[in-house]
């Protein structure tokens, strides 16, 4: 299988979870509130968008009775498999002899569950945010939020500007911001601004001799790349109010980019034009059979992503066969 930096790696780290449980409906809410949990980590930390659903026959994890999933776009118009939960029912307890005594004091195969996530989620955060210029972090995820870049020409300017940065980085401190004084001698300020951009930290803050005068703040912003000057009284909750603000433009952007690229379609026609001219995510109806799901990735490469859990039942036709259809399905070319 062809290696590929962050999604399919010949090492990669998981992160994993296995439950056991007693009964099928107890076993059934762990795997539930299991792939909700990681929805709401990919969308609130890394700030990309998920479609929350049930894998099909062909695409469930073996040996699972219910396969669920997160399904993220990059902006290839690629889909992304962010993360899975799976219900196992008794299969893999029946197969390894996995018992417990139940209230009757007698054995009984438990009801499991098995859940995780990879760095597969760095190659979702570097692939649904990134620009020409580099990566952009999300505020709630990145290592670094605020850099401060001193200008100065002379070490006595150096002096006097350091003073008002360290105690502009207690304050950040105690405001719980992490922070980075760039004060390298080795690199003028342009290159230092253009690696951290390059980096992704979502602020950088400049400080010149007229800014140390006036009492003000240059602040960029890495996501939209604009910069303001900020008086030096109001910077702290500035830059608070600032960092949720960029973590939620950065969510926008990519959910405003899937909304723009998911495509309800009804032909079998169409379904051909929007893979190869706009690809992205397929809302279309299916007729439930593996044959179906076969042949539609023979001819076009794109796959059933999920069926997704807030799909409404709507009467159809699948977009192939022909034949009846209860519900419209997801359907994108994948890593």
């Amino acid at each position: 299988m062809r290696t590929r930096l962050f999604l399919r790696t010949a090492e990669f780290l998981w992160q994993e979870g296995h439950t056991a449980h007693a009964t099928k409906e107890e076993a059934m809410e762990e795997a539930d509130k299991m792939v909700h949990v990681y929805a709401d980590f990919v969308e609130n930390y890394l700030g990309v968008p998920v479609v929350i659903g049930r894998k099909t026959d062909s695409e469930r994890f073996a040996g699972a009775e219910e396969t669920f999933c997160i399904e993220a776009l990059m902006q290839d118009g690629k889909a992304l498999q962010a993360g899975t939960s799976h219900f196992l029912a008794q299969n893999f307890a029946k197969a390894f002899d996995v018992t417990f005594l139940n209230k009757e004091n007698k054995p009984e195969y438990v009801w499991a569950t098995s859940w995780g996530v990879s760095t597969r989620l760095m190659g979702a955060l570097i692939m649904a945010h990134s620009d020409d210029n580099g990566l952009v972090l999300p505020p709630h995820l990145a290592p670094i939020q605020v850099v401060i870049v001193p200008i100065y020409k002379t070490d006595e300017q150096l002096a006097m500007i350091s003073e008002r940065v360290h105690e502009l980085c207690a304050k950040l401190k105690a405001a719980g911001i992490s922070y980075k004084y760039d004060d390298r001698d080795t690199q003028r300020p342009g290159f230092k601004f253009a690696e951290w951009e390059m980096k992704g930290v979502p602020v950088r803050l400049a400080i010149g001799p007229n800014d140390y005068e006036n009492h003000t703040w240059e602040v960029a912003r890495r996501d939209t790349l604009t910069k303001e000057n900020v008086a030096d009284d109001g910077i702290i909750d500035h830059i608070k109010n600032l960092l949720e603000d960029i973590q939620k433009n950065i969510y926008k952007k990519a959910y405003d980019y899937r909304a723009a690229h998911t495509y309800k379609v009804d032909t079998w026609d169409e379904f051909k034009r929007v893979i190869e001219e706009t690809p992205g995510f397929i809302l279309a109806h299916w007729d439930g059979t593996a044959e179906t799901e076969a042949k539609i990735k023979e001819e076009t490469k794109a796959t059933i992503r999920c069926i997704p859990m807030d799909a409404p039942e709507e009467d159809g036709v699948c977009v192939y066969s022909g034949k009846p259809s209860k519900r419209r399905v997801l359907f994108a070319k994948a890593y």
